[in-house]
């Protein structure tokens, strides 16, 4: 299979999707890896680099896209790249298609395989392409959050660990999975006051476990979230429903209670926020703004600010799938891998995640339908 790794033209995105380790795994199992020039510089990944390990450097990225019969990427395509779709294109990336209906539009409309990373889904439950970078977002967030908190950045000039006679901040995460997990290790390791509230008991009981109770734990409901986000000083949105939109836990109201300078930090804002004052994605060159006194955060590509870790630990579990992929043809590797049949969000001209489907406005059909299993 050709193998196309276009640069990522999202605003400060250095991530590459694959490293020239991945592409050397690629090629050894025969397959030809087409890379754009420069894609990998961000991350700290050389053209040589991928050269030497039989990777073919391409100048434009139209070419890689017109020649390539898989395209790997980071994060979703933007509009200036949907000219380049086209039937019997494979996707792989990060997608989100919950909170992008033009771009579901115009995977359908081209008839796009598309894959994405995020809901790949174990039978666990566990979504393996997707943790690696909640890790990294989880992490952080409580780095980003401590920063903004300082006054020079418009916070309210608190240092998340206090000192010897001063309380130290608090911090409220709303969602104990991945990201709310990761962002209360740090929080916690920073010496904050950590709340975590998280609507699955059996994880607070996890959660209160594995942080021997250092952290305070609260069922999420309405009551519970409204007297948290008031005392907060710095608020962290870690909720997720695989393929859907974040449902807004936090209104308007409730942010208008906060104190003056507190922050918010929406890891869910690619997934539409979680938090009802996230009403627009920022970028990494103007990462905030300011409603109701309280400073947000809400950068769609958090990762993308530590691009060579961010490229390792993508590329360590997406190579296993693009393999497979690779290596049986996508039909057949959807046949045998019932986790990767669960990242098809388009196919044929249908749109083939249920939550997507809802979440867009356009008719589902199951992925079973259109391939049917043997």
């Amino acid at each position: 299979m050709i193998i196309g790794i276009p640069k990522e033209i999202k605003n400060n995105e250095n991530r590459v999707a694959l490293t020239p380790g991945g592409a050397a795994m690629l090629t050894a199992a025969g397959h030809q890896v087409l890379i754009e020039a420069g894609a990998g510089a961000g991350s700290g990944f050389s053209d040589e680099e991928y050269a030497q390990e039989g990777a073919a450097v391409i100048p434009a990225a139209s070419d890689v896209w017109a020649q390539a019969e898989m395209i790997m990427k980071v994060k979703e395509p933007l509009p200036s790249e949907y000219g380049y779709f086209r039937e019997q294109l494979t996707l792989f990336t990060y997608l989100h298609l919950a909170a992008e209906p033009k771009l579901t539009e115009a995977l359908v409309s081209h008839k796009m395989t598309a894959i994405a990373y995020e809901t790949i889904q174990l039978p666990n439950g566990s979504l393996p392409l997707l943790t690696p970078m909640s890790e990294v977002a989880g992490r952080m967030s409580v780095q980003v959050g401590a920063q903004y908190l300082e006054k020079f950045y418009g916070g309210r000039g608190v240092l998340l660990g206090g000192v010897p006679g001063v309380p130290a901040a608090d911090v409220i995460i709303l969602g104990g999975g991945i990201v709310g997990t990761n962002a209360a290790k740090m929080a916690l390791g920073l010496g904050a006051n950590v709340v975590v509230i998280e609507r699955n008991a059996e994880r607070l009981r996890y959660l209160d476990d594995v942080f021997l109770g250092r952290i305070r734990t609260l069922m999420s409901n309405p009551y519970n979230i409204a007297n948290a986000v008031q005392k907060a000083d710095l608020l962290i949105g870690a909720v997720l429903i695989p393929g859907a939109k974040a449902p807004k836990l936090v209104t308007e109201d409730m942010v208008k209670q906060m104190k003056p300078g507190a922050v918010i930090v929406d890891v869910a804002v690619d997934q539409g926020g979680s938090i009802e004052t996230v009403d627009r994605v920022t970028t990494h060159s103007e990462p905030t703004y300011e409603k109701h006194g309280v400073l947000h955060y809400a950068v769609a590509n958090m990762p993308g600010a530590v691009p060579r870790t961010s490229t390792l630990a993508l590329t360590n579990v997406t190579i296993t799938y693009a393999l497979e992929l690779a290596s049986k043809g996508v039909t057949r590797a959807l046949y045998s891998n019932p986790p990767l049949r669960l990242g098809v969000n388009t196919f044929q001209g249908h749109v083939t995640h249920p939550a997507v489907a809802e979440a867009v406005g356009l008719p589902f059909a199951g992925l079973d339908t259109l391939l049917p299993l043997s």
